[in-house]
């Protein structure tokens, strides 16, 4: 196939799947954890939405190995101990398997051989002890009158990200109750513990630093709220509160399938019936996540609708799709109706600042991000030199972006200066991808070129400057960037590879050089690339047994940011994604490339096998005149 008979392909398709309101609204896979869920979570309601629960366990079921077990990810080499504790309590819950049943027997095998259900990850631990399944311990290392301590304190409810502030509220309510949900379909798991019954959570929280973490916070805000005041309930209110203020028009809170799932516990810790009506709305809510996956139903973390959106109407116009275009001019409407006019938690580290950022699910109004507000911009530029409507938004999104920018030169997701070691104190598996949100290279290196490519900023403007050398200080000995928010090298060095091109910096300069041969040397013999989720785990790029098309684009669109003509490297890796655009193999396109937790939560976007071949097959033609 010819270059631009793929862009043709391509663009025809996307123009086809594209909605009535100028979105598109493509799967956000995330695995299985939020089908498990959600059979626990409508089971402990007593919501007896039988065809939701038996089509989710249906699903479960056809995702089981033969080992009795549950993967993460595809090359994963036994199994997954936290994911196959997940989907066999959600199937035992279901109703529709029995503990006898050959399947579940060789799940339970599965999980004791590999530690019992101890031993699974923090989150799903909270699950099971709010649903009678753990026990709570004598007392919780964070109390709930954390919420009462200010700002200007070094450790408070501001000092985390957003995201784990949003899962850190209602599980300090639940947890102020010790609360647990049993009805009498609950499931008994107490054969899936080990003889060991190590627990590394149990053991922290017996130790003594949390038990003097406890204590200052206690000590703390009697010192701040001095008198006769019932700090107690207050701290109770106040989390209410909060809660209540983040909840979106769909009755989620900050439209996470997790966060809101935690707020209906903490909404019946405080008294609430199940039937009440905040519960209703919120189940309602993630019932809205549900999407199809393989001709079975699958409930998404949350929709990413602005990033499809706005990603694939950037692409389509480096595919010299003119804006003009009434596919193009129905998706910045769409986006420009989507831009947040109201302040979020940002404002706290950020005042002063108008509210001009994008969000990633279609409901999202209060919790911007870097990535969809820049990627929106993108999207949108062309149409703000001619309609002043869109460049009043551009401006103030503009605007916004750049006020992030943290105090060590780079950029981070949600907020500004929420980067708090002693946050690391909490035992919480990956604390940086929950608990705080740093500078990273992809977000970093996506704004940047943002910057560099879209707007008039001076190549030696400061804001440019600082974030350059973040990303130099923040490259690995081997060349490459570590992405937060994709898999994972691959990822962060194309993020950081066409930032540094958008700002100027010579291709000879060594960072790229080290960079360019990093990603060459990484190269499979089909001429694609493709890297492992597992890279988060060991800590160090982990090659795919396979090529995939997202990843492949990702290092083509990186080598054409860097190179002057078109090396073997680059034609290989366009050859590649020619033959391989219809395939439809798991490695090729369907293996999990974006991020949500490191080692824990991944995502597969069924937009992405378009969209991103089509802006490195955009970028091929239009810097190397081929087609």
């Amino acid at each position: 196939m010819k270059i631009q008979a793929a862009i043709d392909t391509l663009v025809s398709k996307l123009r086809e799947d594209q909605l009535e309101d100028g979105s598109w609204q493509y799967p956000f896979e995330a695995g299985t954890f939020t089908d498990a869920y959600m059979i626990i979570l409508l089971r402990t309601l007593e919501k007896d939405d039988e065809t939701l629960i038996q089509a989710l366990a249906e699903r479960l079921l056809s995702l089981q190995e033969e080992n009795g077990a549950w993967k993460l990810v595809k090359d994963e080499n036994e199994g997954n101990l936290t994911t196959t504790v997940e989907c066999y309590y959600a199937l035992l819950y279901s109703g529709y398997l029995s503990k006898n049943d050959q399947r579940l027997q060789k799940a339970k095998q599965f999980i004791l051989t590999n530690g019992g259900i101890e031993q699974t990850t923090l989150l799903t631990k909270f699950v099971l002890l709010l649903t009678g399944q753990y026990k709570w311990p004598s007392f919780f290392p964070v109390p709930i009158e954390l919420i009462l301590l200010p700002v200007a304190f070094p450790f408070n409810l501001f000092s985390m990200s957003v995201y784990g502030r949003a899962h850190m509220v209602p599980l300090l309510i639940a947890a102020d109750h010790k609360l647990q949900v049993t009805t009498s379909r609950s499931p008994d798991l107490s054969d899936l513990y080990s003889q060991s019954r190590n627990d590394p959570f149990l053991d922290w929280v017996d130790g003594e630093a949390s038990r003097k973490l406890h204590g200052t916070i206690h000590y703390l805000v009697k010192k701040v709220i001095p008198g006769p005041t019932n700090i107690h309930q207050l701290a109770i209110s106040q989390a209410k509160r909060y809660m209540m203020n983040a909840t979106e028009q769909d009755g989620t809170l900050f439209s996470y399938f997790t966060s809101t799932m935690f707020m209906v516990f903490a909404l019946l810790a405080l008294g609430h019936p199940k039937h009440d009506p905040l519960i209703e709305k919120a189940m309602e809510g993630l019932k809205s996540f549900q999407t199809t996956v393989n001709g079975k139903p699958h409930i998404q973390f949350t929709t990413a609708t602005i990033w499809n959106t706005s990603l694939i109407s950037y692409a389509l116009q480096e595919a010299k799709v003119k804006p003009s275009d009434e596919m193009i001019q129905k998706a910045s409407s769409y986006l420009v109706q989507k831009q947040h006019n109201t302040y979020g938690d940002w404002i706290v580290h950020n005042p002063g600042i108008l509210p001009g950022g994008w969000g990633f699910s279609t409901i999202n109004s209060i919790q911007p991000d870097m990535d969809d507000t820049t990627s929106s911009l993108r999207a949108i530029t062309a149409q703000a030199v001619e309609n002043e409507e869109i460049k009043e938004a551009w401006k103030r999104g503009t605007l916004w972006v750049t006020s992030m920018q943290n105090r060590d030169g780079g950029w981070g997701a949600f907020e500004k200066n929420t980067n708090s070691r002693l946050l690391a104190l909490l035992p919480i598996q990956e604390s940086k991808g929950i608990l705080t949100d740093p500078s990273t290279p992809d977000l970093t290196g996506r704004v940047i070129e943002f910057l560099g490519n879209f707007t008039h900023v001076p190549k030696d403007e400061k804001v440019l400057k600082r974030g350059i050398r973040w990303l130099k200080r923040n490259q690995q000995k081997d060349g490459s960037w570590e992405g937060q928010w994709g898999v994972n090298y691959i990822y962060g060095t194309w993020a950081a590879l066409t930032a540094l091109d958008a700002a100027g910096v010579s291709k000879d300069e060594p960072h790229i050089r080290k960079a360019v041969n990093w990603l060459k040397s990484i190269q499979h013999q089909d001429g694609g690339w493709g890297e492992s989720c597992l890279s988060d785990r060991n800590k160090k790029f982990t090659k795919l047994p396979a090529s995939n098309l997202t990843q492949t684009a990702w290092a083509i669109d990186a080598l054409i940011a860097t190179l002057d003509y078109p090396e073997k490297s680059i034609r290989d890796g366009v050859r590649y994604l020619l033959a391989h655009l219809h395939t439809s193999s798991d490695w090729t396109n369907a293996y999990p490339v974006g991020k949500g937790l490191a080692d824990r939560i991944y995502f597969h976007y069924h937009s992405y096998r378009y969209f991103y071949p089509l802006l490195a097959l955009a970028h091929y033609q239009n810097k190397y005149n081929q087609s």
